[in-house]
């Protein structure tokens, strides 16, 4: 595993291509682009063989700069760093911060590729790509490319605990940008782990990743929720965020933007409601009852002291408030 560093700051991993199947990339490449130079060649000493032996010449190295040369460098750059060798064996060509290739890059490639790999036979090549960590060739070096690998084993990708429906959207006011990545990658990867962490183990974690994350946008944690489940909140909010750039303004709100960004509240579930005794089963920890809402019948509306024709009857009927108006004889 490589760790690529693009633009905006974000780690990627990947892997680069090892040398076996870019050597078999690299044949494949070679047989259709020679394939069709002979092909080339052979149709030009049909078609000129009336003219001057000059003119071949010329005629021949024009063909070579066209063919194995050019045609690389074309492919590559209409491709995005996919040559047909390597869309057969899954491998691309892309920049060291993780972008596609441009046609700097792919002239780069093409020609440093001319030297060390067909006036060569490839053996620069192959010792270059085996002494660099990333197995990369000189041309790849000069260009600032790098081969990876676009078709990996598919992995299990650990889920993040839902946040209680209680307090999604409670954070839709925070302002997120100060929170760094390595933060939210470290947030994550105590809600993935939960389950495998000592319950008191996990809640030092979880409330020291909590008053980081309120040191960075100043929202308080709310009352009577466990740090995990502030963090989930937090989390959950960030990935609405996320949904409502990518695909428009109509998927941030309720369980569209929730479904859109990955994550569906926990309406009941695992971390349960504050007071029903059952928060947190799955988890491992309790939630404190929040204080109870008393309900009942609401009071009689008192009557005004403003007494006079229509204070009990009238056009409100019998009980009807007055409003100390006297309607003119």
């Amino acid at each position: 595993m490589s760790a690529l560093v693009t633009g905006d700051a974000v780690v990627l991993g990947v892997q680069p291509a090892k040398l076996p199947s870019r050597a078999l990339a690299l044949v494949i490449d070679l047989v259709v682009v020679w394939g069709l130079f002979l092909v080339v060649m052979v149709g030009l000493a049909l078609t000129t063989a009336s003219l001057d032996p000059a003119a071949g010449r010329a005629l021949g190295i024009a063909a070579f700069l066209l063919i194995p040369v050019g045609a690389p460098i074309a492919v590559e750059t209409l491709t995005r760093g996919r040559s047909l060798g390597k869309l057969a064996c899954g491998l691309r060509v892309v920049r060291d911060d993780g972008g596609p290739v441009r046609f700097r890059h792919a002239l780069v490639r093409g020609a440093m590729g001319a030297v060390e790999i067909t006036l060569t036979m490839g053996v620069i090549a192959a010792i270059a790509s085996l002494v660099s960590a990333r197995g990369r060739r000189i041309g790849d070096v000069f260009a600032g490319t790098l081969v990876v690998r676009e078709r990996v084993p598919g992995s299990k990708v650990a889920e993040v605990p839902a946040p209680p429906s209680w307090l999604v959207g409670r954070f839709a006011q925070v302002d997120l940008s100060g929170v760094p990545d390595g933060l939210w990658l470290a947030v994550r990867q105590c809600l993935t782990r939960l389950g495998q962490l000592d319950p008191a183990v996990a809640r030092a974690m979880a409330a020291g990743l909590a008053d980081e994350l309120v040191a960075r946008t100043g929202a308080a944690v709310p009352e009577g929720a466990p740090p995990e489940a502030f963090l989930a909140a937090v989390v959950q909010e960030r990935q609405a965020r996320d949904a409502r750039r990518a695909f428009g303004s109509g998927a941030g709100s309720g369980i569209g933007a929730e479904s859109a960004a990955g994550v569906v509240a926990d309406r009941v579930g695992a971390w349960g409601v504050p007071g029903d005794g059952r928060g947190g089963g799955a988890h491992g920890w309790v939630l404190e009852p929040l204080p109870p809402v008393v309900s009942g019948p609401l009071p009689a509306p008192e009557r005004s002291a403003v007494g006079g024709p229509g204070a009990e009857s009238g056009p409100g009927g019998a009980g009807a408030r007055s409003t100390g108006f006297v309607p003119p004889a």
